[in-house]
């Protein structure tokens, strides 16, 4: 919630800063706000993690139901202009149309924690960095290390390297509202940084064919997006066919098209001008961020994370070697990624863990950065095919499965001790959060 910076009362109504100085000013902006009741439900991380597994769920019974081809019908059901490669199944769409929008709410995040948040102060911002860097390299070395010479190995580590930023939010907003802000704000950090990593992985892996004539076409695009960002230009009239014609040349340039939205959510402005009641990545992010988790997430979900896990597939997956990788990178590497480069940056002083954060809560947020859902299933998509694709994204299922249990089960422990000695004491109660 915003608020006014004169001392008179307000409050953020869809996109802009609603003040009033009597009580029916008060009372209308009260009207007004109700009809985004819905919006600021989907942006708490809680619904969007339910409304994500809830997509995955139906996703896994439709595949593994008598329904099953029906559900694959529309998956590869192709739409759109053959122009510009665009006529793409409905699965696609989902992964790279769709995500792009998923992925500029991330880099509109990003940029905020950058010049304006916790990772504006260079000490707190190596801490997630250095933590991000170690939970990537660990679980890809891991999965490779498990799955060499077996098919696929050559691209198949690049799948454990993400964290799903929507998921784990979800599972510490559950198990975990005790905990301090701090301790979001890490994990949201390392999220951010987790999943630009994995973008960059994905450009630098997974291009092939690149086209240099769309290349510049979009690097021009970006380029004026920033122009009209810098000049303060307004209009969603000029916006959104900028966008889409960002998006349409990263596609057609053969980079993975949802690098389209990091980019322009990187370039977006988030300064207030002082004519300004918000930003325009404030803006944008309040915007867009219920379509994202409410919709843009759990339709690339449930496109995604239908694979079939009835006994034989299971058989078949612990008998794959890059399955098997993918899920050791996911629950072992992760932890171990995350927890030991946190607590080697400590102890070096190269980075400041938060004072209100113990070492215990640090371990269960390095679990939760075992949840690789989202990018994982987009990596597993771009790095395998056929059988072998549907037992890895299996695996990331299963793995993401582990690491939310292993995580939420220490969470609610220390959750219930923390209210334990609160109780103990007279007078006190938990404070954190």
């Amino acid at each position: 919630m915003l608020g006014s910076t004169t001392g008179v009362p307000g409050s953020l109504v869809g996109d802009e800063i609603v003040l009033s100085t009597n009580g029916a000013a008060v009372s209308d902006a009260r009207n007004r706000a109700r009809a985004f009741d819905f919006g600021a439900y989907l942006r708490t991380e809680t619904v969007g993690g339910m409304v994500l597994l809830a997509a995955a769920a139906l996703a896994l019974l439709l595949a593994n139901s008598p329904a099953s081809a029906f559900y694959t019908a529309i998956r590869d059901f192709e739409v759109g202009p053959h122009l510009l490669h665009l006529d793409l199944s409905i699965g696609e769409w989902a992964k790279d149309g769709l995500l792009a929008i998923f992925f500029f709410v991330a880099g509109l995040e990003l940029k905020r924690e950058l010049v304006i948040g916790e990772l504006s102060n260079i000490r707190s911002a190596l801490l997630p960095v250095i933590a991000a860097v170690g939970g990537m390299v660990v679980p890809a070395g891991l999965a490779f290390a498990v799955s060499v010479g077996a098919p696929g190995h050559e691209t198949a580590w690049a799948i454990p390297v993400a964290t799903d930023i929507a998921f784990a939010l979800g599972v510490l907003a559950l198990t975990g509202s005790w905990m301090p802000t701090a301790a979001r704000v890490f994990l949201l950090s390392l999220a951010v940084v987790d999943d630009l990593g994995g973008i960059i992985v994905i450009a630098v892996v997974f291009t092939s064919g690149l086209n240099l004539l769309a290349l510049l076409a979009a690097v021009a695009l970006c380029a004026l997006y920033w122009f009209l960002q810098h000049k303060r230009i307004r209009s969603p009239w000029i916006y959104v066919p900028l966008a889409i014609a960002t998006w349409i040349a990263v596609h057609s340039c053969g980079i993975h098209a949802t690098i389209a939205g990091v980019a322009l959510g990187l370039l977006t402005r988030v300064r207030t001008d002082p004519d300004e009641g918000a930003s325009p990545a404030m803006r944008l992010e309040h915007r867009l961020q219920p379509w994202s988790a409410g919709l843009v997430v759990p339709v690339f979900a449930f496109f995604a994370a239908g694979v079939p896990v009835d006994g034989e597939a299971l058989t078949s997956m612990f008998e794959d070697r890059v399955a098997i990788g993918v899920m050791v990178g996911l629950v072992v590497g992760k932890f171990v990624g995350i927890f030991v480069t946190s607590f080697i940056a400590v102890k070096l002083r190269i980075g400041d863990k938060p004072s209100s954060v113990s070492w215990v809560d640090m371990g269960a947020l390095a679990m939760l950065g075992g949840v690789g859902f989202t990018v994982s299933l987009l990596i597993t998509e771009l790095a395998l095919e056929g059988a072998a694709a549907e037992r890895a994204k299996a695996a990331v299922l299963i793995a993401s499965a582990i690491a939310s249990l292993l995580a939420a089960a220490v969470l609610l422990r220390r959750g219930r001790k923390l209210n334990g000695e609160a109780a103990d004491e007279p007078g006190g109660n938990v404070t954190h959060g």
